[in-house]
């Protein structure tokens, strides 16, 4: 009977197209909301329950069908992998609402599709799980709802699970749900404190500079700000009506306002009463008849519990846990609902308890009415919130052209109006099997689909007619019937569909619009464009700015596309025609003036690489085209082409790795692809010489000065030339070929702290970095306050880590950053007698003597020779991490003839004015004679690029260089039996426990580890095998670690050669991932290749 069970499944919901449609033009009554939680904590099932609601699926479906996981991968791993949107029709009152509900991924590997989803929306419902409580990305999709300014509402789901699983009293249920509101309002409560205290600093500072120019004594206010400042609306609190209890599986769900409205009819006390006492400390007095306080006190059952729990575990242990028909059936009288006789005789008792919740107490009623109430409309978005939208990188809000800052009323008004500007944010591509957009429907349908039937077997006969009737009383989904039924011989093609929100105007079919670049400046454009121009006019081109046409607009509705004719603003939309000219989202608008959009705040690092090959050389086409297509469609895995020609693939994680791959082979290349072994990412460091040798034997001050030097000693010997010279102290000077230029520099180790806090700055680096680029170049830029302050942080931040003698003045000595000018690497200016402009001059800019100072000739090839070096280091060609290239001598000598010494010393005091200066420009026309005498070597500058960067690797060599592995944090619920067996996989794996915490009132336990990443393939599979499934990894990249064993370590001390044997050929971590590293780039390796081996002879038996 499958065919009559698929049909059940596609025939068309009750509310008709028509109906959206006309919905869509009451921005008041539209709520654009997702659905965030952990991995597995019900999302999908509560979404489920919700589609249900509108008769799109079967109610007795929902929970097991998860409509909205259209993908096969995704039902078989039973997770979401991607956002799908889906618009639902709810009556509310005498309202009607249409509800753009979009369900989000939980796992970590696709928090970049909660990103995408979490922008378009301006309410998010959090689900969390009734016995895991608060999980490490519950904390996470709250800070991205945070960040993005929307406003979340509470679920409680699995309340079942407290029943049946962990079997507690209804008391003891009311105790742990109190707990895990504390624990999600303490994650809120931190996330808004931090929030305070910023804007508590920036205050501070605008009163000092005030305080400064004003005389007169000094009030001094030591409080945080927090006292002042009204918080309570952020808070999840049942009496606020913005948390709801529920069991998605089982079909209940409950608010505090629907107990209230029954009791209040039965016991005839007052609603507004019954609201704020059915959740707290309060409970009913029979003697008194009334409500009263202190039920802990005085040892009495909570309101809560006596009116509400009680009743509902008294369902389940009649239904489900001692299956007593009379008093099922008494409940079902006294609660008034209508089972079948199917349903009571079912074997399973969870059919009966779900039929019955399903009408007391429907979770979709309690869920939706939740959402109209409390999450804003699109009438209601916060200004902070728009300006935060529209304040790109530096630029503050106030410093944007003026026709720009009148956009802003436009996104406060959602105005439809036929003057209002057109403004769209596509957040995400998403690929779509051509066939299945509505407008490649095939008339005739029905027709085929009655041949393709009747082709069956006779016996089918009396089923055929059945279904043909039913694919007649849902004609729009035939369609969709004849894709699932017939497999198509044609190559199947993939089309592209932005999914955007319209901010303000309508969208019309076929428009014209401009589409902004992420580095699009619209003052540029405003100044050369004519007034009132629009996207389908002819000007000139514009940097950043294209033009495009949106072909078609679509109604999302989960696995399926409705086409449109205009869409009005404050609604959710997918656009078709964009493919061309957005690559994975984009800002759209009729109006130039618009800026494009902040970038989407994405929490997972992108980390674990594969390099991809066709099976057959000939296919490598289709292979760049799929990777090309898997670019567009996945928001936030990365494709490169490597300096060796590989194809390189980055994922956020294993899962997400996996899905990747099976994407390209099944829809985007569709070839047969081989993809190489995770490529791990290190780096490269310099470490201080060690005090205690590998025996953790403390090192003589005579003999650890002998080891230094004879290894200085042995390096400088391998790498001794006349242009190379190492002294003793580690200070490497290289001449160039041409004997015209030497530089000087040194290799210092950065503490810890600042290695970090560069890591963590890169953005602020990145700005600083352009601001600089624009003054250097004359040109003037408007930084807003915020990035100016985080600059200055910046700048403190590092005086205060860079302390002691050798530091001394080192934070305005700072030459650049590297790699890549935002890296986690610091060149030093310690040259004597060069006092070139500070890399802070954006703070100083009114200071004349900063501007007094010039840079010298070739200043950037020094500054490129140091970003090289940076960005590949000696021991494996990784980028380096955490090390400070001190340029102590720089000489550049003239090679002209005495009597033009004159000229070329006049010649050298001129400066250049940018750094991205042109070399051979410079080479030439500067300095003529330096030309002419170096033919055969090159341009100076050429050659002092290489020699800085030469210089720079063989100053690393000289300290004691160590190698720096990715970690993950891994985060593993487990019960207490199988602590063990969790233990015993980490422990194997090279990774280190944090700590490890009971959640109270249940048996399991958090455990918080480090795992390097190139040690955790495979460790989820393998946890989940040696634990039977009872417990689960979550992996997160957060930080670099050095391995502390040396790579080149060999026994030096009597004690190492007694401990390790003369060879020291024992394990050595960092070897092995050197060695891994340098075989798969083709680097040499030295190892002992064993060629003809022979078999051992034992003395005793003679074999």
């Amino acid at each position: 009977c499958q065919w009559v069970g698929l049909l059940s499944v596609f025939t068309m919901g009750h509310t008709s197209l028509e109906k959206i449609i006309s919905l869509q033009r009451n921005p008041a009554n539209i709520r654009n909301l997702c659905i965030l939680a952990h991995v597995d904590h019900g999302k999908t099932t509560l979404a489920d329950c919700l589609v249900a609601s509108n008769g799109i699926i079967s109610s007795r479906l929902a929970g097991k069908l998860r409509y909205l996981d259209s993908r096969e991968d995704e039902q078989i791993r039973g997770i979401t992998m991607k956002s799908s949107a889906i618009s639902l029709h709810y009556s509310h009152g005498d309202q009607e609402y249409l509800l753009n509900l979009i369900d989000s991924p939980g796992h970590v590997d696709f928090s970049s599709e909660v990103s995408t989803a979490v922008r378009l929306c301006d309410g998010a419902v959090v689900v969390v799980d009734a016995v895991e409580g608060v999980c490490p990305q519950t904390q996470v999709v709250l800070r991205q709802a945070w960040l993005e300014n929307i406003r979340p509402v509470l679920v409680i789901n699995k309340i079942d699970r407290l029943v049946v699983e962990l079997k507690l009293t209804s008391q003891e249920a009311y105790t742990h749900l109190k707990k895990i509101l504390e624990q999600v309002n303490a994650v809120t409560g931190t996330l808004f404190t931090s929030k305070v205290l910023e804007e508590r600093a920036g205050k501070e500072e605008e009163e000092e500079k005030e305080g400064e120019k004003s005389s007169g004594d000094q009030v001094y206010d030591w409080s945080a700000g927090l006292e002042e400042v009204d918080d309570s609306h952020l808070y999840f609190s049942p009496d606020q009506g913005n948390v709801v209890f529920a069991s998605a599986i089982d079909g209940w769900g409950f608010s505090i306002q629907h107990f209230a409205h029954i009791y209040s009819e039965r016991m005839g006390i007052k609603k507004e009463v019954l609201l704020k006492t059915l959740w707290g400390d309060f409970y009913l007095s029979m003697k008194a008849k009334r409500i009263m306080k202190g039920a802990q006190a005085k040892g009495k059952k909570p309101l809560f519990v006596q009116l509400v729990l009680d009743n509902i575990w008294s369902l389940y242990d009649a239904v489900v846990i001692r299956r007593d028909k009379e008093k099922v059936e008494k409940v079902v009288t006294s609660l008034g609902v209508k089972v079948m006789a199917r349903d009571s005789r079912h074997s399973d008792p969870k059919v009966l308890l779900s039929a019955i919740c399903s009408q007391w107490l429907p979770v979709s009623q309690a869920v939706l009415s939740m959402v109209c109430e409390k999450l804003p409309s699109p009438l209601e978005m916060a200004a902070e919130r728009v300006e935060k939208l529209m304040s790109v990188g530096a630029r503050r809000f106030d410093s944007l052209p003026e026709q720009t800052q009148h956009l802003k009323t436009a996104f406060l008004q959602c105005s439809s109006e036929e003057n209002a500007p057109v403004i769209v944010f596509v957040s995400k591509m998403f690929a779509v099997d051509a066939k299945a957009l509505p407008q490649h429907r095939q008339r005739g349908v029905l027709l085929k689909v009655k041949q393709y039937l009747f082709s069956q077997s006779s016996h089918q006969e009396a089923l055929c007619v059945l279904t043909i009737r039913r694919i007649s009383a849902c004609g729009l989904l035939a369609s969709a019937l004849y894709l699932v039924l017939t497999s198509s011989e044609e190559e199947a093609k993939e089309t592209f569909v932005a999914f955007a929100r319209v901010y303000s105007g309508v969208v019309r079919k076929g428009q014209r619009v401009f589409v902004l670049g992420p580095k699009y400046d619209p003052a540029q454009s405003l100044s050369t464009l004519p007034e009132g121009c629009s996207a389908s006019d002819d000007v000139s081109e514009i940097p950043h700015l294209s033009r495009c046409s949106m072909e078609n607009l679509y109604l999302l509705m989960g696995r399926e596309l409705e086409e449109l004719q205009e869409v009005p603003a404050g609604n959710v939309l997918g656009i078709g025609g964009l493919e061309e000219f957005v690559l994975k989202s984009a800002t759209l608008s009729t109006s130039p003036a618009c800026p494009p959009f902040t970038p989407l705040n994405f929490e997972a690092t992108p980390i674990v690489r594969v390099a991809i090959e066709p099976k057959h050389p000939s296919e490598m086409p289709k292979l760049v085209r799929g990777m090309r297509l898997l670019n567009q469609a996945d928001p936030c895995a990365e494709v490169l082409i490597q300096e060796t020609g590989e194809h390189v693939l980055v994922t956020a994680g294993e899962v997400h790795l996996q899905r990747c791959l099976d994407d390209l082979r099944e829809r985007f290349a569709k070839i047969e692809i081989s993809a190489s072994e995770p490529i791990i990412p290190f780096r490269e460091t310099v470490v201080r010489p060690p005090k205690v040798d590998m025996v953790n034997e403390e090192l003589g001050k005579q003999q650890k000065v002998a080891i230094i030097h004879q290894v200085k000693e042995e390096a400088s010997q391998g790498r001794s030339s006349d242009t190379l010279h190492l002294d003793s102290s580690g200070l490497v000077t290289l001449t160039t070929p041409n004997r015209l230029a030497t530089v000087g520099v040194r290799a210092i180790p950065l503490p810890q702290e600042a290695t970090r806090l560069l890591e963590s700055s890169s953005e602020v680096i990145r700005t600083l970095e352009q601001v600089n680029m624009s003054l250097r170049e004359g040109k003037s830029l408007d930084i807003s306050v915020r990035s100016l302050e985080a600059i200055s942080d910046l700048k403190a931040q590092l005086e205060s880590l860079l302390q002691g003698r050798k530091w001394r003045n080192a934070v305005e000595r700072i030459w650049a950053f590297g790699p890549r000018r935002y890296g986690p690497n610091i060149l030093l200016n310690s040259v004597e007698g060069y006092q070139r402009p500070s890399v802070w001059q954006c703070l100083s800019r009114g200071d004349k003597a900063s501007e007094a100072t010039a840079l010298r000739d070739f200043d950037n090839s020094v500054v490129s020779g140091f970003q090289l070096a940076a960005l590949s280091g000696p021991m494996c060609e990784e980028p380096l991490m955490g090390v400070c290239f001190s340029v102590e001598r720089w000489d550049v000598q003239s090679a002209a003839p005495p009597q033009r010494q004159d000229s070329v010393e006049e010649d050298s005091t001129r400066h250049e004015a940018t750094v991205e200066s042109n070399v051979e420009g410079s080479s030439e026309t500067r300095r003529p004679e330096v030309a002419a005498s170096s033919d055969c070597y090159g341009p100076v500058s050429g050659q002092l690029i290489a020699a800085v960067k030469e210089a720079c690797r063989h100053a690393f060599q000289a300290q004691p260089q160590r190698l720096m592995a990715a970690m993950y944090t891994c985060e593993i619920m487990a019960t207490a039996d199988v602590l063990g067996r969790v233990y015993g996989v980490l422990g194997k794996r090279e990774g280190r426990v944090l700590h490890e915490e009971m959640k109270e009132g249940t048996d399991m336990f958090t455990i918080k580890a480090v795992l390097p990443v190139a040690e955790s393939f495979g460790f989820a599979d393998e946890i989940r095998k040696r634990t039977s499934g009872l417990a689960s990894p979550q992996l997160v990249f957060s930080h670099w670690e050095v391995i502390s064993s040396d790579p080149y370590w060999v026994p030096t001390t009597e004690e190492e050669y007694l401990h390790f044997g003369e060879k020291a050929d024992s394990e050595n971590q960092a070897l092995k991932y050197m060695n891994a590293v340098r075989r798969r780039k083709g680097l040499y390796v030295e190892e002992k290749i064993v060629e003809h081996a022979e078999k051992q002879r034992t003395l005793g038996k003679n074999k």
